[in-house]
């Protein structure tokens, strides 16, 4: 039989796909029904049904509705055998063998759901007419009543279904036939038996209620599926519906029972949970039984304040490697053998082990005493995992790392909870692999609030929330401000004004920095032609930072000389900063674009120098103008005690290194005049910070 690949182009001819699904559904359960339909025309209503059938597989979204209707559909047309409904349910599984697996279990349990209900449905139509029957018959006038008993006598008797008769303090007095093939004993034995002989600990938590609530004649039906112990020893599961018969006073006289075997029925549903919540690879819990155990808990958090939960999110270190390099089998195998492994070390009575996906596994500790117990937890999971494992021939030393997360019963939410662990197993990663992390509330709290900012820096630019701010640059020998640097600034609707620091780095790891940094060097640029404008040649200089990201962007020099031309700014009125890290140590496309940068006429200056590669020969072969010495050297010169002379021969050496490279030096973070008077004995150019102005507006800018 051939499987229909559940792939884009395998559904071009929907209705040639259900003709061939009809073709295999019909031989499949020829046979096992009795329909009055010949061959073809069995066909072509199984092909109707499979063009659902498969609609509902494609669909986005799983609605159960049409899939309970095919289901209902054939017990109206009397394929009522249970052997119809097990070879369809196989014809499914091996038709979409190639499709999503949760998928194909939601279709096959919606079918065998609607079948079941429409084959429960008949049969108590049936059963129905046989209890109408019987009190019409008991209700007959007196000279018609031995025909009317017989009638029933023969009813009860040749009924398809199980049927008894008790009294209402629980004696049986009669059982038809059915019954006792049904259960395996024979009516005398069954009539010694009461209704405390058929209580199992099976039995539906609301059974006896319902019976204690008919015997008192509270009401007059109820139905329920109960299992029963056949002779031999085995379970046999009812579709069990009892009716009280009362006297001629109204008073509950006797208890009618009728019984459908619905034993394959049961141990098929039984099987499609099992399928639908537990991994196929591995045999653990999947996310879904996971999260159904975990909602459970939180739902029945009651009024212990001290209970707490705790969660271990683990995964595979490196198994993306090991599947790209030996292959998707040997990660299988590798996959089963951890499960195996922590299936067997962690199996405690309050513990569950499931696969969330993928090389995720996760445990649940339930009623745990605090953090202790689910680390424990964790590093005995840590311990199993390290073993080294041999697969494929091969053996293969893996890690694991594992974020774990212990918090009060009451008040935690699934979302909140399991964002917790995956954040702490990425975590775990981030520092270094093969370990654990515990959950850190306040880092969880900055991260989000991380995560935010980045979200909304795209939308931020398009607003406008970012300006930019200017700090002077002055000249050490005289005090007179000839340059500016342009800082940008981010005015957060919700967080306030917030610096370069908070936001920079997010910007260089999404790849955002290249458009903020092409807006606010056009920003600074049309400040400073404005200024040009103003005082001419008086103008301070423009300096503005170019990211790393930026000088490897392909058009960060079309871009420079374009917003030098859009805004009239003279090349010679900017200055670029570049860090260290930006253009030193690597060739290629960076020193080529440094180089046409400079080709352009801006100035060029290495920022933080001092904190990358410092290599002095190597800045001699670049286009380099000047260099601005890192804060922490500067800081060295400003202790109460005095200066560091460590620092103050480091800032001496490099201001005479530059100078002999004919480059100018400023200082950052000047914040003292003692600070200044040393720069400045010292032969430094330039400086900045505190001590002379914090950045402000353009406004604040002194021409």
């Amino acid at each position: 039989m051939t499987a229909i690949s559940p792939t884009p182009t395998s559904w071009d001819r929907p209705h040639r796909a259900a003709e061939r699904m009809a073709r295999a559904w019909s031989l499949a359960i020829a046979g096992t029904s009795y329909v009055s339909m010949n061959g073809l025309e069995v066909q072509d209503f199984l092909t109707s049904l499979a063009t659902r059938i498969i609609h509902a597989l494609t669909a986005e979204t799983f609605d159960p509705t049409d899939m309970r209707e095919v289901g209902s559909t054939l017990v109206a047309a009397h394929f009522t055998e249970p052997t119809t409904l097990e070879r369809s349910l196989a014809v499914l599984a091996e038709q979409f063998g190639n499709a999503p697996v949760k998928r194909v279990a939601q279709i096959q349990g919606a079918l065998a759901s609607g079948y079941a209900l429409a084959l429960r449905d008949r049969v108590l139509d049936e059963q129905e007419e046989i209890r109408t029957a019987a009190l019409w018959a008991r209700a007959r006038a007196e000279e018609g009543r031995r025909v009317s008993e017989a009638r029933f006598q023969a009813i009860f008797a040749g009924a398809a279904i199980g049927m008894s008769v008790s009294t209402i303090d629980g004696q049986v007095i009669e059982v038809n036939q059915a019954l006792c093939d049904m259960l395996g004993y024979t009516a005398e034995e069954l009539r010694a038996m009461s209704f405390d002989d058929f209580v199992l600990p099976e039995d539906p938590p609301t059974a006896g209620a319902m019976f204690d609530e008919v015997l008192s004649g509270g009401r007059d039906q109820f139905r329920i599926e109960k299992p029963y112990v056949h002779k031999d020893g085995h379970r046999v599961w009812t579709d069990l519906v009892a009716s009280i018969i009362r006297d001629e006073d109204g008073r509950p006289r006797w208890l009618v029972a009728m019984f459908e075997d619905i034993t394959e029925r049961y141990l098929l549903q039984v099987r499609l949970r099992h399928q639908a919540l537990h991994d196929p690879l591995t045999q653990l819990p999947n996310r879904t039984l996971f999260f159904e155990r975990l909602g459970a808990l939180l739902e029945a958090e009651g009024e212990d304040d001290e209970a707490r939960i705790g969660v271990c999110y683990l995964d595979v270190d490196g198994f993306k490697v090991i599947n790209d390099t030996l292959g998707h089998d040997v990660g299988d195998q590798l996959l089963q053998t951890v499960a195996r492994r922590l299936a067997r070390s962690i199996n405690g009575e309050h513990q569950l082990v499931a696969r969330m996906g993928g090389d995720e596994f996760v445990v649940l500790v339930e009623q745990c005493g605090g953090i202790e117990d689910v680390v424990a937890v964790a590093e005995k999971a840590l311990d199993t995992v390290r073993a080294p494992v041999h697969v494929g021939g091969h053996e293969i030393s893996i890690s694991a790392s594992i974020g774990v997360v212990e918090q009060p019963l009451r008040g935690t939410s699934t979302g909140e909870l399991m964002k917790a662990a995956d954040t702490t197993l990425y975590w775990a990663k981030a520092d270094g692999r093969n370990r654990l992390a515990l959950f850190d509330a306040e880092r969880h709290t900055r991260e989000v609030k991380r995560y935010e900012l980045s979200a909304s820096m795209p939308a931020a630019l398009e607003r406008r929330e970012f300006f930019v701010e200017y700090q002077p640059l002055v000249r050490l020998s005289d005090g007179v401000t000839i340059g500016v640097e342009a800082l940008v600034r981010w005015r957060h609707p919700r967080f306030g004004v917030l610096g370069p620091d908070a936001f920079i780095g997010m910007a260089e790891e999404t790849g955002l920095i290249v458009p903020l940094g092409r807006w606010v060097l056009h920003e600074a640029c049309r400040q400073a032609a404005e200024w040009h404008k103003a005082v001419g040649d008086r103008a301070p200089i423009m300096s503005v930072n170019l990211a790393v990201r930026q000088m490897r962007d392909r058009t960060i020099v079309r871009d420079v000389r374009a917003i030098l031309e859009q805004t009239g700014l003279p090349p010679a009125g900017l200055q670029l900063e570049l860090t260290e890290s930006a253009v030193m140590g690597t060739g290629g496309d960076p020193i080529e674009a440094l180089n046409a940068l400079a080709a352009l006429g801006p100035r060029i200056a290495i920022d933080d120098f001092g904190t990358g590669y410092s290599n002095f020969a190597y800045l001699r072969n670049l286009p380099v103008h000047s260099l601005k010495l890192a804060g922490s050297f500067v800081a060295g010169l400003r202790p109460p005690e005095g200066p560091d002379p460590v620092d103050q021969e480091i800032v001496a050496a490099v201001i005479g290194l530059a100078h002999t490279l004919k480059l100018s030096v400023t200082a950052e973070g000047v914040e003292t005049a003692e600070q200044a008077t040393r720069l400045r004995d010292l032969g430094c150019d330039t400086a900045q910070g505190w001590y002379y102005a914090s950045s402000g507006p353009a406004s604040a800018i002194k021409l």
